[in-house]
């Protein structure tokens, strides 16, 4: 059985992952106390759907190998900071330590796939 080639960003599972995760983390800020409504809630739903519109951007540059790689370091950089987000979230007992943990664990794998991405960004830069 042959994959699927991959028309547009929605298609990769890394964009599939962290859009998936993002949601989940909306739901679960909801429960978040109102004083953290404009810093922990607004931070981690920010950083969270920024690694989804980061890797957009990124699929629209494969024209340009630095362009590409520049725009999967700044969806890298807030898949980090989300995970910096869980963890407060953990701490300020506002997250289960369980489901941060998965939390955390999946945007571990979104990270990896990322890294993947620009160490090696020939496969999905655009041939001329």
């Amino acid at each position: 059985m042959e994959k699927e080639p991959i028309k547009n960003h929605q298609d990769l599972k890394v964009y599939q992952m962290a859009f998936d995760a993002a949601m989940k983390i909306f739901e679960l800020s909801k429960k978040f106390p109102v004083e953290e409504r404009y810093s922990l809630t607004d931070q981690i739903r920010r950083s969270s759907r920024s690694v989804c519109a980061n890797l957009a951007e990124a699929w629209r540059k494969r024209r340009y190998e630095a362009a590409f790689v520049a725009k999967l370091n700044d969806s890298e950089a807030e898949a980090t900071e989300t995970q910096t987000w869980i963890e407060f979230a953990v701490k300020c007992n506002y997250l289960d330590v369980e489901l941060g943990r998965e939390l955390y664990g999946i945007y571990n794998r979104i990270l990896g796939g990322l890294v993947n991405m620009i160490t090696d960004p020939s496969p999905w830069l655009m041939k001329r």
